[in-house]
């Protein structure tokens, strides 16, 4: 448990992926710094979502830190998609191994902050009734970490067990024998639905909208293949900073009407029975902007969904209409088709009878009644921005970053918002890390931040704003790059849409993440830094870094 002091030079906000890296890099400086955690432990999603079935999309060794060869060494990642359980003892001994956990404050929720403009502090509040103050804020508190419960009536009625995925208790949930409802058929429930099914007495699935979805192929990582995976790393890291996704999986060379439809159909088999994204995002360029590959290659994924479901009625529902294949981000599954063929399991389509309340026994339709055991909620989140509203944030004359991202967020390189000086988002809204391979994205961005305080550091500024021109460069830039996507008519959290939440139902759009891919956005940012950070003012007359910082900063 860190020290409990009321003034830090930093202070890193959430003990997720992001901010185990980002405390690493500020330690590693000597800089005075501390983390505020609202969970018991460190982890992030990996400490909340503990639900069946939670694992990696991403490989395994490319979702890893990179930046310590000898924890490269040391780490043996045992399936090729690694578990939740695997994932939060990784997170462990990476903080145990380079002693993390003392700059670390557990159960400490950040409420509010507020900037001083006379000192150029932040002043922040904790649930624990304290007042912290802080040069720099940096906010790594996940995109998704705002968890939505349903807006149906009644959901304080149920008088059985039941809750949010992201909230799935520690304890062992028994649910043998049990009957059981889950809400939702995201990405989420895509995992958990074909865990539970063979242990549940009875699994009824209510489903608003499908989502497609492609095998995830997971497989066990031998020794020998760890061996030379570790020989690798190298040459896996480089290719993940060349490909759009920061994944190992780059777009297929050839154009999709270069190729014949049966060397379409023949490509397409090998990416399906192949591990990974590579069916998404080793695809053609083309299923992500023309509208008629788009369409060949979706139906080509419904045949598929068809083969695996018996029932022809079930497959139909189980196959989206409102969108194409990859115009969101694509869950990826274990069985999940198959346990559609179970007899117990049954799919409610809620377009044809909707849920009109949650009861004492179970909910109602406009069908009928159901009884039940148990409820799921996974029904997902308020995604990228979510988390920053649930904290009262006040920049320069007390304006509200609420109320600045009410309509939208607008942010400069995705990572610092005109009005809100010293505030750093190394993952925050339009940066690249959303439609990444997230700890990729991760360290690209906190290795920006960490670069951008040590320049006022070294230069004694106190004080650090993007321009409200650089922002709505930034943010219009941002908004074009939707423009050749199809993603810009999709209803996913890409594009800020979530019915469970007021004001981000159908109809509106949101410009959440940066499409240009990793390479672009790195050329990008790494440019400003560059050219002196031209687009960011500094003031402040704050003596420089001691020397002995200076040269700790400087390395």
């Amino acid at each position: 448990m860190g020290e409990a002091k009321s003034h830090y030079e930093v202070i890193v906000v959430g003990a997720g992926v992001a901010g185990i890296y980002q405390i690493k890099r500020l330690v590693d400086l000597g800089i005075d710094a501390t983390v505020l955690e609202s969970a018991p432990d460190l982890g992030g999603t990996w400490y909340w979502n503990r639900y069946p079935g939670c694992r990696f999309d991403s490989e395994s060794y490319t979702y890893g830190f990179s930046f310590s060869r000898e924890l490269l060494d040391e780490w043996h990642w045992k399936e090729r998609f690694s578990s939740q359980p695997e994932n939060l003892r990784y997170l462990n001994f990476v903080a145990d191994k380079f002693d993390l956990r003392k700059h670390m404050q557990f159960n400490c929720k950040v409420e509010a902050m507020a900037f001083d403009e006379t000192r150029d502090l932040w002043k922040i509040r904790v649930g624990d009734g304290r007042e912290l103050t802080a040069r720099f804020v940096v906010l790594g508190i996940g995109l998704l970490s705002a968890p939505t419960m349903p807006r149906i009536e009644g959901v304080d009625r149920f008088k059985g067990r039941s809750f949010h995925t992201f909230y799935w208790p520690h304890e062992p949930v028994d649910l043998v024998g049990k009957k059981v409802a889950i809400i939702g058929t995201g990405a989420t429930a895509i995992q958990i639905i074909p865990e539970i099914a063979r242990d549940v007495a009875d699994l009824t699935i209510f489903q608003r909208r499908p989502n497609w979805s492609a095998p995830l192929n997971n497989s066990l990582i031998s020794e020998q293949e760890m061996a030379d995976i570790r020989s690798r790393y190298d040459e896996i890291f480089a290719a993940c900073l060349l490909t759009p996704g920061a994944f190992i999986h780059g777009p297929e060379k050839r154009g999709f009407y270069e190729v014949s439809r049966e060397e379409r159909i023949k490509f397409w088999d090998r990416l399906y029975d192949e591990p990974g994204f590579g069916i998404w995002l080793g695809n053609f360029r083309e299923i992500f902007t023309d509208e008629v590959a788009n369409a060949e290659f979706s139906e080509y994924i419904a045949d598929r969904i068809r083969r695996r479901v018996k029932d022809p009625k079930v497959a139909e529902k189980l196959i989206p209409r409102d969108h194409g294949f990859g115009v969101q981000r694509v869950p990826l599954e274990t069985h999940y088709f198959e346990a559609y063929n179970r007899d117990n399991v049954h799919l409610v389509d809620l377009k044809e009878t909707p849920i009109e309340r949650i009861t004492e026994k179970g909910l109602r339709t406009t069908e009928r009644d159901y009884e039940f055991d148990v409820i799921i909620y996974a029904t997902g989140f308020d995604a990228i921005t979510g988390a920053y509203d649930q904290i009262d944030i006040k920049g320069i004359g007390g304006q509200t970053l609420y109320q600045k991202w009410k309509d939208g967020p607008s942010t400069f390189l995705g990572m610092l918002v005109h009005g809100f000086p010293n505030l750093l988002m190394p993952t925050g809204p339009q940066s690249a890390s959303a439609s990444t391979n997230f700890p990729r994205g991760i360290e690209n961005g906190v290795n920006w931040c960490t670069t951008l305080m040590q320049y006022a550091w070294d230069r004694g500024y106190t004080r650090a704003d993007a321009s409200v021109e650089a922002e709505e460069r930034w943010t219009a830039h941002v908004v074009k790059m939707y423009e050749m996507m199809l993603m810009r008519k999709a209803k996913s959290w890409f594009t800020g849409y979530n019915s469970n939440v007021a004001g981000h139902e159908e109809g509106t759009i949101r410009y959440f993440v940066y499409n240009g891919g990793t390479p672009k956005f790195m050329g990008i940012v790494n440019d400003v830094a560059a050219g002196g950070y031209r687009e960011i003012a500094f003031s402040g007359n704050a003596p420089a870094a001691p020397d002995a910082m200076r040269s700790r900063v400087s390395a």
